[in-house]
């Protein structure tokens, strides 16, 4: 994980170093999924892994959209 100060860093250093945009999330975006993904005790008895499709309805209700955050 990379942090930029802003949309216009992330391009220049794309450039820079000749890559493609990846995803980019803001620091909020950040906090609520890593809210949302550690929300449930693993050592629970009835914790589950989520399915794909949860997990990219998860992603989307914190607006990751799009081919870098599809999981299929």
């Amino acid at each position: 994980m990379l942090l930029f100060i802003s949309e216009e860093h992330v391009d220049k250093w794309c450039r820079d170093w000749n890559l493609a945009r990846g995803g980019v999330l803001s620091v909020e975006q950040g906090w609520r999924l890593a809210q949302a993904w550690y929300e449930h005790d693993r050592r629970d008895p009835t914790w589950r892994r989520r399915s794909v499709e949860e997990t990219e309805a998860l992603l989307a209700s914190i607006g990751l959209e799009g081919a870098f955050w599809s999981l299929r």
